[in-house]
């Protein structure tokens, strides 16, 4: 039976942190950032944590 490959593209959205954490940049930065008010803007920047639905199917993605 082959290794699982992991999922270059998931690798690059997500980070892993010491803990076991998995960490994402908050969507909704990407352009038309002249409409949103700065504070939107502001509250999106930094990292925060995936959602817990979401962690078992990425740490399948991420071979983990």
């Amino acid at each position: 039976m082959p290794k699982m490959k992991s999922h270059t593209g998931m690798g690059k959205r997500v980070r892993v942190t010491g803990k076991g954490k998995i960490t994402k940049q908050q969507a909704g930065l990407r352009h038309n950032l002249e409409k949103k008010p700065s504070t939107r803007t502001r509250r999106l920047t930094g990292v925060v944590e995936v959602a817990k639905a979401d962690v078992k199917r990425i740490k399948k993605l991420l071979g983990r």
